[in-house]
């Protein structure tokens, strides 16, 4: 085992917390090649012996790091800089967003430098409610107390616990308390907590193919194995997955709006999911990203809210309904799971989310605000989405289709050929503009073009026949 430079002494003198520093040090040693692919880590005892800091402040810079994938937890074999780790590049300064090579495109992590007009996964911010939104922060400051310094509970403000329960109940139909509820910083973050709470290394997970990259990415971190599994027209293809792999422990789906295809899990395939996982032992992660935006009818329920037997974990996020730098989200666990998630969370993520944050989402959402604000988006998401789906269409005159979408936020352009979407995303980042390339969103070796289109900050009919006719000009 290495002796590292990571592991010197930590200054408790210093304002940054001690496990931040080891993290930090890790992670330092990590980039500079003193600690490499597969070298084994001191446990976490052993360090904190050494160290003169309780055990748990190792274990908190560990599962940061585990999250984040630097580190890979094995059990009884220790911990170790994850085998699969490339080694890191000197640093250099940043490209213009409009110079990004096309490779980087494959990585759905990637954002523009700035934001820029059809950029995925963005809300329509320049309606945010900022004044409600500055009135609530002004009255929490000058409300604030000695307990309000404090860390904030590790599972989150009872008070937001409370009205994301209120909310769910009566606009998802999911029956839950707040004591279900547990605040997390991303739809990352609760997938993480699902992982370290009820998966081990070497386990099978279902992943939508196509399906967002993340979610198999973030697997993979724990040594899980995702199992592509196709859609068609009716969502998941249930019993593929199952003939697939069968002994899978977990399911990651998007019921309500497939990410990124847009269809809708039928009645008959959200039943045999149930099914599956109830007869298999198995969970489903039931991931609602946008779940509240349905233009042609009313919003679906969730999958959750027909679930029985407890196999559901629901997540939601607050950064596609309200803003992406809030880093605000949870998850919703089964009764039977509220003790194990309760012991993990104390460890893994306590004191993650500020109580300032919570607490104004809290009174957000109890004075109404958050509820008025969905119902608003709903009616400007509708007219911006044919607005932009018309203009589109007729910028493209003909080369690519408009593919329809019951719900969500974006459109999904789909083009000739495969792969032929990555060059031509680039290109339009050269013009300015942001559209996202559909290859790099599956997991098999098919690889259909299109691009992903925003339309939730597409204000005027002349910017999307604009997009429309670069795209029209490129092919």
């Amino acid at each position: 085992m290495p002796m590292l430079d990571a592991f010197s002494p930590l200054a408790p003198q210093e304002s940054e917390p001690l496990y931040r520093q080891l993290y930090n040090r890790v992670r330092a040693a990590i980039a500079a090649g003193t600690l490499g692919p597969g070298d084994r880590v001191p446990s976490a005892r052993a360090l904190a012996k050494e160290q003169g800091v309780a055990r748990g402040t190792v274990e908190l810079a560990y599962a940061l790091l585990v999250s984040e994938g630097y580190l890979l937890a094995r059990g009884q074999a220790g911990t170790v800089v994850n085998p699969e780790l490339q080694p890191m590049a000197p640093s250099a300064a940043p490209r213009p967003a409009a110079l990004q090579p096309a490779e980087q495109m494959q990585d759905s992590l990637w954002r523009p430098a700035q934001l820029l007009p059809f950029q995925m996964g963005v809300p329509a911010l320049d309606e945010f409610p900022r004044k409600t939104w500055a009135r609530l922060g002004a009255r929490y400051l000058r409300g604030m107390g000695t307990a309000d310094l404090d860390y904030p509970p590790p599972h989150g403000l009872p008070a937001l616990r409370s009205a994301i329960a209120s909310y769910l109940q009566v606009a998802r139909g999911i029956d839950c308390g707040a004591h279900q509820v547990f605040v997390t910083t991303g739809w990352g973050s609760s997938l993480q907590f699902v992982a370290h709470a009820l998966l081990q290394p070497g386990e099978r997970a279902w992943v939508e193919d196509p399906g967002y990259p993340p979610a198999r990415q973030t697997l993979r971190k724990f040594g899980l194995t995702p199992v592509p599994v196709p859609v068609d027209e009716d969502g998941l293809d249930v019993a593929r997955g199952i003939a697939l792999a069968g002994d899978a422990r977990l399911a990651v789906v998007t019921p309500a709006h497939q990410s990124p295809l847009s269809m809708t899990l039928s009645l008959p395939r959200r039943q045999a999911l149930l099914d599956w996982a109830a007869a298999a032992d198995s969970w489903v992660v039931e991931d609602d990203y946008d779940g509240e935006y349905r233009y042609v009818s009313r919003p679906l329920p969730a999958l959750a809210s027909l679930d029985r037997h407890g196999r559901v974990l629901y997540t939601g996020t607050f950064s596609k309904v309200l803003f992406p730098g809030i880093r605000l989200a949870y998850l919703v666990v089964p009764q039977a799971l509220v003790a194990t998630f309760e012991r993990v969370g104390r460890m893994l993520f306590a004191a993650t989310t500020p109580a300032m944050t919570q607490a104004i989402v809290a009174d957000f959402m109890t004075e109404g605000h958050f509820a008025r604000h969905i119902q608003r988006m709903r009616r400007l998401y509708g007219e911006r989405r044919a607005l932009t789906a018309a203009a589109l269409a007729r910028g493209l005159n003909g080369c690519a289709q408009v593919a329809p979408a019951p719900g969500g936020m974006h459109l999904l352009l789909r083009l000739p050929g495969q792969a032929t979407d990555l060059a031509l995303a680039e290109r339009l980042l050269a013009q300015g503009m942001a559209g996202q390339p559909l290859s790099s969103w599956w997991a098999s070796p098919r690889r259909d073009s299109g691009l992903l289109v925003s339309f939730t900050n597409c204000a005027t009919a002349s910017q999307a026949e604009r997009f429309g006719a670069l795209v029209r000009q490129s092919l």
